[in-house]
């Protein structure tokens, strides 16, 4: 008997890792098209897992000296022997994923900075010829994998520049941050643009991955004649930006389908100019692959005015309802939803209802008086706030944030931000993150992280940023920053609680780089794009101290006099006077779903701050970002959180079986693979105090030889 079970075993395995039981790629970001963090190894197992060790360490060291970078968020695949992965600086390298020995590397900018995550890149099978697609800057580079060097029959001297079909003359900072990915000869990608007013439109775009050439585009704001047209004012597509696909997308190959969440439209929290539901903003889109025709749509807010983008790619799953089984997705989102869509049709799978919302109180702003509900799951975070929620530190910050709490408006989720201020719960950060879940295909069990604290939202009234008579480079730009930066970084420039000191940034960073920031954002900070055009040498000259004997050439009689609204704290969790959550515990978890009922099987809070945890209490959970992945080792492997700290989960039941600590925090979704019949994970890691040469690192485990 005993006989015949290892050869069904052997059958299983041979079935799930391919032809070769030895040896399974991680070959697509995510770990599939399915998008489901989910590989079927099991050489790491439960009663090993402990035994786990360092099998090696690769530092791509290309940072300049003394640049920190808080994020670095690659998830590298691995194809045969290599590992392609992209620095925190947008270096691809190839690695030897046994050793972790450099092959090659490609610096796609030359030396420059290419601003912003990028979270991994996109491997292509080719016709004899097997290429590697990387962003950097604008553009889309394809890279020959066996040589590192750039294929020159791709668009223009092996790149793509995204701006140029993009379609208009706006901000049009098109980048990407999250792979794209392949259909056939196909490589489909999102965007990554301001999330201001003035910002680029997201299109989703289609390219032939021989030559470059653009083969179709799908209009985010539709335009003329396309459905969702209505939805907006009628010029909208030719001034509206956002509705972008910056959290990347999952393929059904056989149905020839691509799942592609959509973010927000700018600006992210008052949308005066873009009255109506803003199709397709906010929104799970299912194209043809082929051509990028529109199949079905599901909006999950209307009208968004809290920047809750969806943050992440649909898992793709199969579930069992009513004695039947259905293809379904399922889309976490920041508001703690997991909205179960038929894949075929868009239909919800559970009910999801709408029900009203309050309304917004911010002049000009006509917020959308419902919003949908999904039944099942039911939300994985808090979505409301009372005083029984606040943490209690001491008598003294429980009682000042109680006053703080009782005068911001608050009726729950969706409360609209306010000119007297609101409490966004969820905050407009999530909530799921990029990393999103995992997901066990023999069990049908998601597994999510999520962060767990609100934030402040605060509007206010601006004028657009009017110049004075003989004002000098430094006036200008001061008058510029005491309007829109002093809220956050101090009158002063010295900072204000997390937000940092911008005393001598000019010798910390390029003025590009500095410009970058405020066009794109950074961390918490909002963009500022719209607001800096043509103000550039200003801003830099007060930021420098310089300019202070350099007149403005203005024209006072052309100025734009209009007001806005801004949300002048927009990202900012709700904090006491010592920068402690305000909120108590847990502030970050993980969570077992059973997607067949929507039953949760357990939630944990992930990380600990143990500064801040009570004795005899568990552990406080901490913000997180990156994602898990599950193995059929009956394993959940997670970093994400800011204790630097690497564990794995017994998937059953939550039990912690093994953590390691990291030289830096593991702010990425792991990889596995298995090479020469061992498994490995890896991990990239960010800079830490005590990491080597305070350089991001990919971390790779195994287990010993014996």
């Amino acid at each position: 008997m005993k006989k015949y079970a290892g050869l069904l075993f052997l059958v299983i395995y041979l079935c799930s890792c391919g032809s070769d039981p030895l040896n399974y790629d991680w070959s697509i970001y995510k770990g599939g098209a399915d998008a489901n963090n989910y590989a079927p190894l099991d050489q790491i197992n439960r009663n090993n897992v402990k035994d786990l060790q360092v099998a090696w360490e690769f530092y791509p060291g290309d940072e300049p000296e003394n640049f920190r970078i808080w994020k670095y968020e690659c998830n590298p695949i691995t194809v045969d022997t290599v590992m392609y992965m992209v620095s925190a600086w947008r270096w691809l390298y190839a690695v030897n994923a046994v050793t972790g020995d450099k092959i090659w590397s490609f610096d796609p900018l030359q030396g420059e900075r290419g601003g912003g995550v990028l979270r991994g890149v996109t491997y292509w099978q080719g016709h004899g010829k097997e290429r590697i697609f990387v962003s950097a800057g604008n553009n889309i580079f394809s890279v020959d994998a066996k040589t590192g060097l750039p294929d020159d029959h791709f668009g223009t001297s092996g790149k793509v520049n995204l701006n140029i079909d993009e379609g208009g003359d706006r901000d049009t900072r098109v980048r990407v941050s999250t792979p794209g990915i392949i259909y056939k000869d196909l490589i489909i990608v999102g965007a990554a643009v301001s999330e201001s007013t003035g910002a680029a439109p997201g299109h989703v775009r289609a390219y032939d991955t021989q030559t470059g050439s653009l083969m179709w585009t799908f209009h985010t704001i539709p335009w003329p004649g396309e459905e969702g047209y209505d939805s907006w004012p009628p010029e909208a597509f030719k001034y509206g930006g956002g509705t972008n696909n910056w959290a990347g997308m999952s393929l059904d190959e056989d149905r020839g389908l691509v799942f592609i969440p959509i973010g927000s439209p700018t600006y992210d929290y008052y949308g005066v100019d873009r009255i109506g539901a803003n199709l397709f903003g906010n929104s799970v889109v299912a194209l043809e692959a082929s051509s990028g025709k529109l199949v079905w749509y599901y909006q999950t807010v209307h009208h968004d005015i809290w920047d809750y983008d969806l943050p992440t790619a649909p898992n793709l799953i199969t579930i069992k309802k009513d004695g039947e089984k259905i293809d379904a997705i399922a889309q976490p989102s920041k508001q703690g939803f997991i909205y179960i869509l038929d894949r075929e049709t868009g239909n919800p799978i559970f009910p999801i209802e709408e029900k009203p919302v309050p309304k917004s109180r911010t002049p000009g702003e006509e917020s959308w008086p419902t919003q949908p509900f999904p039944t099942l799951p039911r939300p994985f975070l808090r979505q409301s706030m009372s005083t029984n929620d606040l943490a209690n530190f001491s008598p003294e910050t429980y009682a000042a944030n109680a006053e703080i709490l009782k005068n911001l408006w608050h009726e729950g989720i969706y409360t609209p931000p306010d000119t007297a201020g609101t409490l966004l719960i969820p905050a407009s950060r999530g909530g799921a993150e990029w990393g999103g879940g995992a997901y066990d295909p023999a069990t049908g069990v998601l597994y999510i992280n999520s962060n767990d604290s609100p934030e402040i939202g605060r509007m206010e009234k601006v004028k657009k940023n009017q110049e004075q008579k003989n004002e000098t480079l430094f006036a200008a730009g001061e008058r510029f920053y005491q309007t829109y930066c002093a809220n956050c970084h101090g009158a002063d420039r010295k900072g204000i609680e997390a937000n940092p000191s911008l005393v001598d940034i000019d010798k910390r960073l390029k003025r590009s780089e500095i410009l970058d920031k405020l066009k794109t954002g950074s961390a918490i900070m909002p963009s500022f794009a719209s607001f800096i055009s043509g103000k550039e040498d200003e801003i830099i000259a007060f930021l420098s101290n310089s300019g202070k004997d350099v007149r403005v050439a203005s024209d006072l009689g052309k100025q734009d006099t209009s007001t806005t609204f801004l949300n002048v704290t927009a990202h900012g969790y709700f904090l006491d006077s010592l920068g402690r959550p305000a909120i108590r515990p847990p502030w970050g978890t993980l969570s077992a779903i059973d997607l067949n009922t929507g039953d949760f099987l357990w939630q944990l809070p992930l990380g600990n701050d143990i500064q801040l945890q009570k004795p005899g209490e568990p552990s406080t959970g901490t913000e997180n970002y990156g994602g898990p992945i599950v193995t059929s080792g009956g394993l959940v492997f997670i970093a994400s959180t800011l204790d630097r700290k690497f564990r794995a989960f017994d998937k059953n039941d939550g039990e912690l079986l093994w953590e390691y600590e990291l030289p830096g925090n593991g702010l990425a979704t792991p990889s596995t693979y298995m090479l020469d019949g061992r498994q490995y994970i890896s991990i990239a890691v960010s800079i830490g105090e005590n990491l080597s040469h305070e350089r991001c690192a990919i971390v790779t485990f195994s287990l010993p030889d014996n």
